[in-house]
């Protein structure tokens, strides 16, 4: 493209194959721009079918393909026989309250007495303790879940199994080679595990362990013994997919079916607590990944963020009404207040904190940064870095991390093996996240370690900001037609991003601020078709620049399409992701407002 991206991004239009495209046209029936976003997706030709409408029963294997599941659920099966209490110790992020869930509103259909623990991020850290085991046996509990976590938990595990308890983990966190004496290890990311589910989140696992022990109930035909209803489900994919999509796993395989069939769920709005806050949060239209995501997922989190880390869980298994009114009216505010403390603390950090550009992995450290939003932070300074970025929050002699990469660089891996060396006290995670407990003289040495582990990626890539787009469109096909067509390839997340395009040769008609961050424009084509825009969060960079700009000139657009429901009307408007110009306009663009 002879134009630049007022942001620096190298905008790289994806490469296709166009004999592909014509086969699977004429073999498969599919309009011109499906088959081409299937051919840049890698969909093989096998797949095409199972792709566009995928079913869980397409996809689902013999849960006890999982390594430790069928010793799992012959154990449930004898704590159910022998009443006894049940413990869930849950992860205070979307895919542990979500698990912990599935796992209480599963036992509430049996009738089974059990009790859940939420640790507390700030005082308890991640993962199971010896405080948080101790609580739970002191009320009786007898056997206990740990769910999103305890994969690398050897101490408190040894000490529940000094007290006779059976622990069970359910969790896809990356492993080590020696693992915990739990009773049994439920973890496609074990190092032994050959299921090839490797790609699901807590939520799915815990899922498919639902799947066993229903199997395992209805053999000895437990229902029936116990007048019982057996329960359905397919009903608890509302929860699943809420936590698939807020744990940014891929949505391949089982993950797209889960999601596909969740939002089904989700539309019929069973969960109270789900409902409830769609409610508060005024989305009347049927609920998307987007809602999951960004509007649900957030809230939800919050309460692990600002000290209430049971909230989550408890909004999602909550029956009683004004209860779970309560509970999403709180976390609502709560999110209100993580949005405060994360922008304090990047402002914080974008002017006063030494930020090494050069370095392909950004490390920062300050005393007592905030360690609920520290997460987040990380998320956003590695989203405008486009680099793996660790934010470490200093307290006396020990710093907590959290760690977001970018695609390519597996940091929960490095965590892992950094543990190993002893340079950090504890840590975990997954490729695109983690955290790690470190002590302060260990930080330059950590340093050191991560940046030899990383020479190998590909910096230019990084230094380039790639923006993958799928294809040019003309401001005509912004409407409901075409977005049907594309949407045919939704659910849309991790692994199956989507679909982003490029409107050329645009003028603005109007530009206008809204909700102090966003702008909303009206451009217009060459042909006098005008399109309606929105981007987000632009009001101080080069974007909302460039669109609050009073200027005549001619500039593309890239980013995503959008669909607005609003009283029965459905319009469908551009998400503007990045500007380009020509280049021999761009030294015309100001850096920032104001």
């Amino acid at each position: 493209m002879n134009s630049v991206s007022v942001t620096g991004k190298n905008w790289i239009l994806k490469k296709f194959d166009q004999e592909k495209i014509l086969f699977l046209k004429n073999n498969f029936y599919l309009d011109e721009i499906v088959a081409k976003l299937l051919v840049q997706r890698n969909v093989h030709n096998e797949e095409i079918n199972n792709f566009l409408n995928p079913s869980i029963k397409n996809f689902l294997p013999n849960p006890n393909c999982l390594l430790d599941m069928e010793k799992s659920s012959l154990r449930t099966l004898e704590a159910l026989k022998k009443k006894e209490k049940i413990g869930v110790f849950g992860d205070y992020d979307v895919d542990g309250a979500t698990s912990t869930a599935l796992l209480g509103k599963y036992f509430d259909k049996l009738n089974v007495i059990y009790e859940i623990y939420i640790p507390d991020r700030k005082t308890e850290g991640y993962g199971p303790s010896i405080k948080g085991f101790k609580e739970l046996i002191d009320k009786g509990v007898k056997i206990i879940f740990t769910v999103d976590c305890g994969t690398l938990s050897f101490e408190a595990i040894d000490y529940a199994k000094s007290q006779n308890i059976d622990v069970i983990i359910l969790d896809h966190h990356q492993s080590e080679v020696s693992l915990p004496k739990a009773f049994s290890i439920i973890n496609p990311n074990r190092l032994d595990d050959k299921s090839n589910l490797q790609y699901l989140c807590a939520a799915g696992v815990t899922f498919m362990f639902l799947i066993s022990i229903n199997k395992e109930l209805r053999s000895v035909d437990w229902f029936k013994k116990n007048s019982l209803e057996e329960p359905n489900l397919m009903n608890f994919l509302d929860l699943v997919s809420l936590g698939t999509i807020c744990d940014v796993v891929p949505l391949i395989g089982l993950n797209r079916a889960i999601v596909k069939q969740g939002l089904k769920i989700l539309k019929l709005k069973k969960n109270l607590g789900i409902k409830t806050l769609l409610d508060i949060c005024k989305v009347q239209t049927n609920p998307s990944t987007y809602h999951l995501g960004y509007i649900l997922g957030p809230r939800i989190n919050a309460g692990g963020r600002v000290g209430k880390c049971s909230h989550g869980a408890n909004l999602l298994l909550n029956s009683n009404p004004k209860e779970v009114f309560k509970l999403a009216t709180e976390l609502d505010q709560y999110n209100k207040e993580r949005k405060l403390l994360e922008n304090d603390l990047i402002e914080k950090i974008l002017t006063k904190t030494d930020i090494q550009s050069n370095d392909p992995v950004i490390i920062l450290k300050g005393k007592n940064w905030h360690e609920g939003i520290i997460g987040i932070v990380a998320a956003r300074l590695k989203d405008k870095l486009n680099k793996p970025t660790i934010v470490i929050s200093l307290d006396g002699k020990l710093g907590k991390a959290s760690a977001r990469s970018i695609p390519g660089f597996d940091i929960g891996s490095a965590i892992i093996a950094a543990t190993q060396e002893k340079i950090l006290v504890k840590g975990g995670g997954h490729k695109m996240a983690g955290g790690f407990s470190i002590y302060i003289n260990k930080i330059e040495n950590f340093k050191q370690f991560i940046l030899r582990r990383y020479k190998n990626y590909n910096s230019n890539l990084i230094q380039q900001k790639p923006l993958f787009l799928d294809s040019k469109i003309a401001p005509s096909a912004i409407n409901l037609e075409f977005y049907n067509k594309i949407n045919i390839l939704s659910p849309f997340g991790s692994g199956n991003p989507e679909p982003k395009f490029v409107v050329e040769n645009l003028k603005p008609v109007n530009s206008k601020i809204v909700g102090d961050k966003h702008i909303k424009s009206i451009l217009i084509g060459p042909e006098g078709t005008s399109i309606k825009t929105i981007a987000f969060n632009v009001t101080n960079n080069e974007v909302g620049a460039y669109l609050l700009k009073k200027n005549n000139n001619l500039f593309n657009i890239a980013g995503k399409l959008s669909l607005n429901e609003w009283n029965g009307q459905k319009n469908v408007e551009f998400i503007i992701d990045d500007i380009s110009v020509n280049k021999d306009k761009i030294n015309r663009v100001p850096s920032s407002i104001g």
